[in-house]
This record gives structure tokens, C-alpha cells and sequence, in this order.
């Protein structure tokens, strides 16, 4: 499953490895995680290192396809 994670705040691309290989972009005062996730357990490790890290999540979505992949 292809997910797009936003939260509050920015994180540094030194990140990245410690996201599951998601990729980080910074936009307007926030972190953009996307990327594929190989089930719900690694959403949930992903969830707990920001809910460790003290970040606000502010958005989760998921989609069987990356959004540029998938049909209009």
C-alpha cells in the first residue's frame, strides 16, 4: 500500500532510513513522508517513532497506487 504522511514541523532527509525508506519533503512548515509500506505493522512503527519523536500528525492517507500512478 502507498501511503502520504503529513505532520507538523519539519524533519531533515538524515531521517529518511529511520521512516522505512519513505521519502521526506518539506512543504509550508510541514514533513511530507510518502511512500510504499509493506503492511499495517510498518505503518503502525512508523506511527509510534512520530508519536515518540512528539510530532503532530495532520494527515494519513493511503491508495492501492502512488497518486501520479494512479487513473485519473
Amino acid at each position: 500500500m502507498h501511503y502520504h504522511i503529513r505532520v507538523k514541523g519539519h524533519l531533515d532527509s538524515t531521517w529518511q532510513d529511520e521512516f522505512e525508506g519513505l521519502h521526506l519533503e518539506q512543504k509550508e512548515g510541514t514533513t511530507w513522508l510518502s511512500g510504499f509500506l509493506q503492511d499495517q505493522a510498518a505503518l503502525y512503527g512508523i506511527l509510534l517513532k512520530l508519536r515518540t519523536l512528539g510530532l503532530t500528525l495532520l494527515s494519513l492517507e493511503s491508495a492501492a497506487l502512488p497518486r501520479d500512478e494512479a487513473e485519473p
